[in-house]
């Protein structure tokens, strides 16, 4: 699946599986496919840049025949250049890397594209959001952090909201294709807090995955 075939003025749900049962992973996202969540969201960590380690290939590799989402990777890791090989093997559609990675990021955007990968990029809430504003005409996807990464379950930061904002505007004057995702603290509510400032991937692990009715009645929630 590729990122082109969705348009950005739609609402798309990206569940994170770091808040699925990891005991029961294969049916998780397969559940989460059958309640009409469109993307799924992987995040990687190298417990490096991040203070925490999830998973890698091995674990997308045998995910992806459980799901036909899109399978979105979130690379926390400090070196991605030496793994996006790797990733595209593993079934990925797309990956989106930190712009603070020990990279050149320009060359990273080049080496998705070259594996057929949609490219995003994104930072952390403490970095200022003009590091990734040259990118914004040459990647698929920027995504605001609204959480500091790392961890799931975190509360939604309000003051990353203008960020969004801010590259929404700049996406409409030179990459009117441009998607923006938003991950942390995404529920009912400040899911439409982000989608009002101009966001449209929403990414959510625990108002999804964890929901008391159901993975179906998380994606109206989130999504209405």
């Amino acid at each position: 699946m590729k990122i082109s075939a969705f348009k950005p003025q739609e609402i798309i749900i990206s569940p994170s599986i770091l808040a699925a049962d990891f005991a029961n992973l294969a049916p998780e996202v397969k559940s989460a496919y059958e309640a009409d969540a469109q993307f799924l969201h992987l995040d990687v960590m190298d417990g490096q840049f991040v203070p925490n380690i999830s998973f890698g290939p091995g674990v997308i590799s045998k995910l992806k025949p459980h799901s036909k989402a899109l399978f979105d990777a979130h690379l926390m890791i400090c070196h991605p250049q030496n793994y996006i090989e790797e990733f595209a093997k593993s079934g990925c559609d797309h990956v989106t890397f930190h712009i603070e990675s020990d990279c050149n990021a320009q060359e990273v955007i080049d080496q998705i594209h070259s594996h057929g990968m949609s490219a995003g990029l994104t930072l952390k809430p403490g970095t200022p959001i003009e590091s990734i504003l040259p990118y914004v005409d040459k990647v698929e996807m920027v995504l605001i952090m609204t959480v500091e990464p790392g961890f799931g379950g975190q509360s939604f930061m309000h003051d990353m909201v203008e960020r969004i904002s801010i590259v929404r505007k700049l996406a409409d004057e030179i990459n009117p294709n441009l998607h923006i995702q938003v991950d942390g603290g995404i529920n009912k509510e400040t899911s439409k807090i982000v989608r009002e400032a101009g966001a449209n991937v929403l990414v959510a692990g625990t108002a999804f995955f964890r929901h008391p009715e159901g993975m179906s009645t998380a994606k109206i929630d989130l999504s209405s």
